[in-house]
């Protein structure tokens, strides 16, 4: 008995090619072979045996040989207008020497050459059959895909996705059978609705969702994974190359062409010239001179057998050309430069296998007739629903929880983030971060969040940058009811989730991306209707005017931000119906004048006008009928005086005048008494007014980057100053009335042209090391109690 092994090792030893041979190629190849053994058979019998016997006539007649008349013999004289017989004898050598003439002069080339038609026929019958195996262009392709189709075949994750098809389709009939005991009338209500429209109403299988079975992940180790992995890459390698042109079959159907032609040329001739392949041959030679005889009656020896090879090869070249013949009609009758998983499709397995064309249509067509079953198994790995889950188990394998833990850190808001960018998708393992706050993902093409979001219940902020992310109707219900903020980064508004329009319970949307009017018209937009407990809105972007549904928010909107990235916003009339806001930003619009429609607001509270294109703001005057107004930012502009109407607003609390071209303080801007914050640095001041004693309530004064050499007496009345910012000035001395600033913990004193420091900064008990900002070498001038005092008040705060 042979060993299994050696029966494994002959199987894996065949020729790789043969799962792309059709039947009709294998039993033209059958037939190629019995073709050979013809043409080798007779060729061996015409070379062993005698070619032609020939024997001389005796008595010749019309130029035949006839039998001799009565009486006569071969001796006798002849008579007049007599045949005339010849008495000689021939030796062996003239014997052999006729048959040889007679053979190459006589005999009938058909009957010559037969066992020499016969190789050559089935030699160019095997070529046609093999050539696209060998030729440089095919066979490259075919080698390749017969090498990618045998891992594919083999691979473990191959079979498991197969077996959980079945697993699938098992459930799915179960949960046919209680569906209508499962339904109930409660759920469609409002919610759903509104996102029906957003959702696919088709029930998804597991593998379409993405959803693996915690149990099930052990059953493809990592070293299989990543395998698996490097299969799906090539797959799509493969199918870029192959697709691209149709080489391997226009060849097949040309090696065809040439089989038919050569069939009809074989069978024409062939049959036509059996007939003369003769027993008796009569051959008339002038050899008279050499043996004495000019007639001879010859014998093929050969001819019997060779007419019964000629039809049992005529047979078998009928039996091929019928059947290359049924293999052109097959190739020309079908669309074999396309190739579909329709049948797989309607199964549920893979519904979005693609269907395939040109080289690569026509190989799984011709591995079909070899096995339908190989196709099946390829699919899985053209399949993106597969890839996407393999992805998923190895990202499992990878970020294990301890992993992500170490990823967790607090945000501006002092909230427990985790942020995942340039992943293939979520690890499930991130669902199992009870504690996470704020999840951010960044760069993640293809993400679809789960049922098991809903284990992160205390989060409250998700953060999507260029990450069109899909969702299950489960996670959506959750998010539903806890998300509370939202932050979407796009290029292009197709990738703004559409689910995100019903978060009912959304407070904060940050939209970021692409919003012009040549960009789908703030299509993107009009969901913004059904977020009913919207309160902060930001968009970044390039707006023309404002839209139009944003004005419709007004009932309950209480923040807008709007940040257009240097282009013009024009059309800002819609705001005068926006009555509720609170803050109101419009940051990087190039706005040349203060809009007029903010005067109606009457209940805003901070106005952000930042990194415009404002000269004046005489309009400031109006600000007066803001009565709730206590923030006023007109930071980074062109502003080159500050109109004295300034001194109108008096509930105004934070004021920031920074980065403009302001060189001169009016007096009436002491005059708002309720200034906790004053910032006027990066203008060009020389002097700060005395009037500036008047701001009592002054916590945050700053004079960064102006040309300040002296600070007035009044500064120091403000009493309850915490932060001084006088840096990048032409201070040439500190006045030591500073130390009456007990309530000081922020000192700036670097870029100035000081000596030295007051003793006096001792008295500014809260004042610590970290908290004085000035070179060292003044700070060194300080007496060594003052300087252990500040050292000792950094450890404190340590």
């Amino acid at each position: 008995m042979i060993p299994i092994t050696e029966l494994r090792y002959f199987a894996d030893t065949q020729p790789a090619y043969r799962i792309l041979k059709p039947w009709w190629d294998v039993f033209n190849d059958y037939i190629s072979v019995v073709m050979l053994m013809i043409a080798v058979f007779g060729g061996t019998l015409q070379i062993t045996q005698d070619k032609m016997i020939c024997l001389p006539c005796k008595w010749v007649a019309n130029e035949s040989c006839e039998a001799a008349p009565p009486g006569r013999g071969p001796s006798a004289p002849p008579r007049p207008g007599e045949p005339r017989g010849i008495q000689n004898e021939l030796d062996r050598h003239q014997y052999s020497y006729i048959d040889a003439v007679c053979y190459e002069s006589k005999l009938h080339w058909f009957a010559k050459y037969f066992p020499y038609l016969v190789l050559l026929h089935t030699l160019v019958f095997l070529a046609c059959s093999n050539f696209w195996f060998k030729f440089p262009r095919t066979s490259s392709k075919l080698e390749h895909f017969v090498s990618i189709l045998r891992k594919c075949f083999d691979s473990p994750w191959t079979t498991r996705a197969l077996s959980e098809t079945v697993v699938e389709e098992r459930d799915a009939k179960k949960v046919n059978g209680k569906k209508a005991a499962a339904y109930q009338p409660s759920v469609a209500n409002d919610d759903v609705e509104a996102s029906a429209a957003m959702l696919q109403q088709r029930p998804k299988s597991k593998m379409e969702r993405g959803i693996v079975n915690r149990s099930e992940t052990g059953v493809l180790d990592k070293k299989e994974g990543e395998q698996a992995k490097a299969l799906f890459e090539k797959v799509k390698k493969f199918r870029i190359h192959v697709e691209e042109g149709d080489v391997v079959h226009r060849l097949y159907v040309r090696q065809t062409v040439i089989k038919v032609v050569m069939f009809l040329v074989i069978i024409s001739y062939a049959s036509y010239h059996v007939c003369y392949i003769r027993f008796s041959v009569m051959c008339t030679v002038d050899t008279e001179k050499l043996t004495g005889f000019r007639t001879f009656h010859c014998a093929h020896p050969l001819a019997t057998l060779f007419k019964i090879l000629a039809s049992f090869y005529i047979s078998l070249v009928l039996v091929y050309g019928l059947i290359a013949m049924y293999t052109l009609c097959w190739m020309l009758r079908r669309t074999l430069k396309r190739y579909s998983f329709e049948a797989i499709r309607e199964e549920g397995s893979y519904s979005d296998v693609p269907d395939l064309k040109n080289d690569f249509a026509f190989m799984l067509h011709m591995l079909d007739q070899y096995d339908p079953l190989y196709s099946k198994r390829f699919a899985v790995f053209l399949s993106e629903v597969s890839e996407n889950k393999l992805r998923q188990l190895n990202l499992n394998n990878e970020w294990t929880p301890d992993k992500l833990r170490q990823h967790v850190s607090k945000n501006a808001q002092e909230k427990l983030e985790l942020h995942l960018c340039m992943l293939s998708g979520i690890p499930e393992t991130v669902f199992d971060l009870a504690e996470l706050e704020a999840l951010k993902l960044e760069f993640i093409p293809d993400v679809t969040v789960p049922p098991a979001a809903a284990k992160l219940s205390a989060l409250r902020e998700l953060r999507l940058y260029h990450t069109p992310a899909k969702i299950e109707s489960a996670a959506l219900a959750f998010l539903k009811e806890r998300l509370r903020s939202l932050h979407v980064k796009f290029t292009d508004v197709k990738e703004i989730p559409l689910w995100i329009y019903s978060l009912r319970n959304l407070s904060e949307l940050h939209l970021t991306g692409n919003l012009s009017a040549d960009n789908n018209r703030y299509v993107a937009l009009d969901g913004l209707r059904e977020l009913r407990r919207l309160k902060v809105l930001r968009l970044k972007s390039n707006l023309y005017k404002l839209p139009q549904v944003v004005t419709e928010l007004s009932a309950h909107l209480q923040k807008l931000s709007i940040n257009n990235e240097g282009a013009k916003l024009m059309v800002l009339n819609s705001l005068n119906k926006m009555v509720n806001l609170s803050e109101l930003e419009l940051v990087h619009c190039d706005l040349e004048r203060i809009p007029h429609s903010i005067f109606s607001l009457h209940n805003l509270q901070e106005i952000n006008l930042k990194d415009n294109n404002l000269k004046t703001i005489e309009e400031i005057i109006s600000f007066q009928h803001l009565r709730r107004l206590v923030c006023l930012k007109l930071w980074c502009n062109q502003i080159a005086y500050i109109p004295i109407q300034i001194g109108t607003l008096n509930n105004l609390e934070k004021l920031h005048l920074n980065r403009n071209k302001i060189d001169k303080l009016p007096g009436q801007l002491f005059f708002c008494h309720k200034l906790r914050l004053l910032d006027l640095s990066h203008n060009n001041l020389t002097v700060i007014p005395a009037d500036v004693g008047l701001l009592q309530n002054l916590q945050h004064f700053a004079v960064t980057e102006n040309r300040i050499e002296t600070l007035p007496p009044e500064l120091f009345q403000c009493k309850k100053l915490r932060v001084l910012q006088l840096a990048n000035n032409c201070l040439e001395t500190l006045p030591a009335r500073v130390g009456e600033l007990a309530g000081l913990t922020q000192l700036e004193l670097r870029g100035n042209n000081l000596e030295s420091l007051p003793a006096e900064l001792g008295e500014c008990r809260l004042l610590a090391r970290s908290g004085l900002l000035v070179e060292e070498k003044i700070f060194g001038t300080l007496p060594p109690e003052v300087k252990e005092q500040m050292l000792g008040t950094d450890k404190e705060k340590a």
